[in-house]
């Protein structure tokens, strides 16, 4: 029997992706499939369901069938943001969610079991937070975070917080650490030749 119910995934998509030249990173193609597609992949099963944050037209994420929430604030402001965009939006649609899971949508080997192992990293340090980290580096954008968080967090943007751990640091938070020995499992992809990197990686070890 699970411990926690199952969050709600927030899918980050709302970057201006200006080292990747621009336009939206997540439509990038990877193996033939968009890259927000491997990211889909691998957190639907873990999750009670998906959104989309993104800011712009909302149509050119259709072909996902998924909601799509804009930040609450202008002039994007960063993934914080989207994490209250997300937060918002569950508090209001998806009361049987108690939290969120934020989730970049340039990672396309995220693992399957990345959402019970935040929660119980949180669960054991008896946090408020959790995130991962790999090979002694956290990431931060990659978190389980509560709703009820949500007000606190609209005021420390609305102070001018704008990095994550900037935020974080008011709460207690766990952290999920992973072995990035053969295959980080957080490997993202922000420049032109690391997409062509990982496009290398799957084709080599497509498992």
């Amino acid at each position: 029997m699970r411990a926690d119910p199952l969050p709600l995934g927030v899918l980050l998509a709302g970057g201006l992706a200006r080292r990747m030249g621009g336009g939206d990173k997540p439509l990038r193609s990877l193996a033939g499939r968009p890259l927000l597609d491997h990211v889909i992949d691998r957190m639907r099963p873990q999750l009670a369901g998906l959104v989309i944050n993104a800011n712009g037209d909302p149509a050119r994420f259709a072909a996902w069938g998924l909601p799509v929430i804009p930040d609450t604030m202008a002039d994007n402001p960063g993934p914080l943001a989207g994490v209250l965009a997300g937060m918002l939006w569950a508090r209001a649609h998806a009361a049987a969610c108690p939290d969120i899971v934020s989730l970049p949508t340039d990672t396309p080997f995220l693992p399957e079991d990345l959402v019970g192992r935040l929660q119980a990293a949180r669960r054991n340090a008896r946090a408020d937070l959790a995130c991962v980290a790999s090979g002694g580096r956290s990431h931060p954008v990659i978190g389980l975070w509560p709703v009820h968080l949500a007000d606190d967090l609209a005021g420390a943007l609305a102070e001018g917080v704008r990095k994550i751990e900037d935020f974080t640091a008011r709460h207690r938070i766990a952290i999920a650490d992973y072995d990035a020995a053969d295959l980080d499992p957080f490997t993202n992809v922000n420049r032109p030749e690391e997409l062509a990197a990982v496009e290398r990686r799957l084709r080599e070890t497509p498992d």
